[in-house]
């Protein structure tokens, strides 16, 4: 496996770091300059996600095909996507405890007949997937349709039942898969080369939000994105937390070991652009090159934390900013709606506010689904808190199927956070 040296890494991080100080900088003083600098944020973005896919393939084939028991690959699954729903659904039922308790929404007293629902009639018109074609979608209509498109859980299928069909092969597979592992090796290289350019996507994509947007923008509706940011850290510090703890491990040493990776999600608000790095270091770090192939990808579509805290605050900002009162039984509903309606938007441009408005179509008018209007203007910056939480989440999550399934070396985890540094240095040099 390829990877970088401590150094190099430290290194990243400070440019990174830089390019989003200097882009917020650029934005705040010189906003029309600041708008120019958008295509160095989307180019490393298309940069990182032409790569995605190809990773997550040889990846997933790989070590599935090294497997000597392919029931391991549908129990590891299985116990992914139970981790996933209950977190999630965890973080939907904070979300609204903090909203419920703060009230970011009382006070405004806003008129629904007042809201312009043509602002929103781009994601209220949205075709909305339903559960049964999410997961239709999920098989591609060929393979190269799949890997041309960049979906990613259609990529997924295909490199579990390849690397089923090669471990069935026995002996005469080994060369295919030799073949993949080095051509995986290629591909961490790349990822290697295409790193280099981070600290540009970061300042591009910064520059771009604040001088598009504005600082205006934060101070407007601030009380709403301080709860909104509260609720992160508390899911993040106290469930994630509790997670880290029954496998015996620290939740703060967990974050600073993808540092690098949380300053490039912060400056491109997409958990999309980390993702193979985040891959390359949970293998690092002692879980199982197709445990991490199967659970990140499946992460990235099932298990998307900040977004379901997002979700939940937003519905209750709209109604108490509309002065309408909502039950613990409407919270319920929400909650029962959102579990299907989540899933079924994770893989479709603007999925955030379809799911919003199909959420709130289903609430029989009683919250107008014109009100999405009000978090419209904020979203670009509530999404760098839900790209980072999704990203530890993923993170978390990983860890804890490995130390479910048995095969986290705890004492190696805790010497790796301990000091990351010299331990990644050590383990890469061999």
């Amino acid at each position: 496996m390829a990877g970088t040296s401590a150094r190099s890494a430290k290194g990243l991080y400070i440019q990174v770091l830089i390019g989003v100080l200097v882009g917020a900088a650029l934005g705040y003083f010189w906003p029309a300059v600041a708008v120019q600098m958008q295509p160095f944020g989307d180019a490393f973005i298309k940069l990182v996600r032409m790569i995605i896919a190809p990773i997550v393939f040889v990846t997933v084939v790989v070590g599935i095909a090294k497997l000597s028991d392919a029931k391991e690959v549908g129990r590891i699954g299985i116990k992914a996507i139970i981790y996933f729903e209950v977190m999630t659904t965890f973080a939907m039922f904070v979300g609204l405890i903090v909203a419920h308790v703060l009230q970011p929404g009382s006070g405004l007293n806003i008129n629904p007949a007042t809201l312009d629902s043509k602002a929103v009639a781009t994601y209220v018109n949205a075709p909305h997937q339903d559960v049964v074609s999410f997961l239709l979608n999920i098989i591609p209509n060929t393979v190269i349709d799949a890997f041309a498109k960049g979906e990613i859980l259609q990529v997924l299928l295909f490199a579990v039942l390849f690397g089923l069909g090669l471990s069935r092969l026995g002996e005469r597979g080994k060369t295919v898969v030799g073949f993949l592992d080095e051509a995986g090796a290629a591909l961490f290289g790349v990822i290697a080369i295409i790193m280099r350019a981070a600290p540009l996507g970061a300042f591009g994509a910064m520059a771009f939000t604040i001088g598009r947007y504005g600082i205006g923008a934060l101070a407007q509706l601030g009380f709403l994105m301080l709860c909104f940011y509260l609720t992160c850290v508390i899911f993040v510090l106290v469930g994630m937390g509790a997670v880290a703890a029954i496998m015996g491990l620290n939740i703060l040493k967990i974050l600073r070991y993808v540092k690098e990776e949380f300053l490039i999600v912060l400056g491109t608000s997409s958990s999309e652009a980390a993702m193979p790095t985040l891959m390359e270091k949970l293998e690092l770090l002692g879980c199982g090159k197709s445990l991490v192939g199967l659970t990140v990808p499946l992460g990235y579509a099932f298990n998307l934390d900040g977004s379901s805290i997002y979700f939940t605050i937003a519905i209750a900002f709209i109604a108490q900013a509309l002065n309408i009162p909502l039950s613990w039984g409407d919270y319920l509903l929400i909650l029962a709606v959102l579990l299907l309606t989540s899933k079924g938007a994770a893989a479709v441009t603007g999925g955030g506010f379809i799911t919003l408005a199909a959420t709130l179509a289903t609430m029989n008018g009683k919250v107008p689904v014109a009100g999405m209007v009000l978090v419209l203007g904020i979203d670009r910056f509530m999404s760098e808190a839900r790209a980072i939480t999704n990203l530890f989440g993923n993170t978390v999550a990983t860890i804890f199927v490995a130390w479910w399934e048995g095969t986290l070396d705890v004492a190696r985890v805790r010497a790796i956070l301990d000091r990351p540094g010299e331990v990644e240095a050590a383990v890469l040099a061999e």
